[in-house]
């Protein structure tokens, strides 16, 4: 029986998306799956430029496991583009990265998921106060 799969961290949520060639329907084309956490391997490698050790750390996982990821994600790529498959981006159902927040004031804790867009917040949705903090570090939704 295989070890069971860890959890990547994924800190940007990836739409379900595909694009494919021009000019030929959907349903005539072969379709290459391309993972979430492949996707965020490549933003982390190609579009970030992060070294392998940074972007592993990143996504909680050991240096070698992040370039099979990358290299593997690199390769279904390459693959959609040259053999002209649709390259299909499947939403992750992977835990995302989320930040843990406290209110001082009225003691109400909340979270804020990473690529969210939201950032860190100015004060407390339940009360309004400014007297807030960050608990722990990230935790897994």
């Amino acid at each position: 029986m295989p070890r069971p799969r860890k959890h990547r961290r994924l800190q940007h949520v990836h739409q379900t998306a595909t694009y494919k060639p021009v000019g030929v329907p959907l349903e005539n084309l072969d379709r290459t799956i391309l993972l979430a956490e492949e996707l965020e391997a490549l933003r982390l490698a190609d579009l970030d430029q992060r070294y392998q050790e940074d972007a592993a750390k990143q996504m909680a996982v050991s240096r070698s496991t992040f370039q099979r990821i990358v290299t593997e994600a690199r390769r279904k790529v390459a693959h959609a583009l040259v053999k002209g498959t649709a390259l299909e981006i499947q939403d992750s159902t992977i835990p995302v990265m989320a930040w843990r927040w406290h209110c001082n004031d009225c003691g109400h804790n909340w979270q804020v998921q990473h690529g969210s867009g939201q950032g860190k917040p100015s004060m407390c949705p339940k009360c309004s106060s400014r007297a807030i903090h960050q608990r722990g570090g990230g935790s897994r939704r």
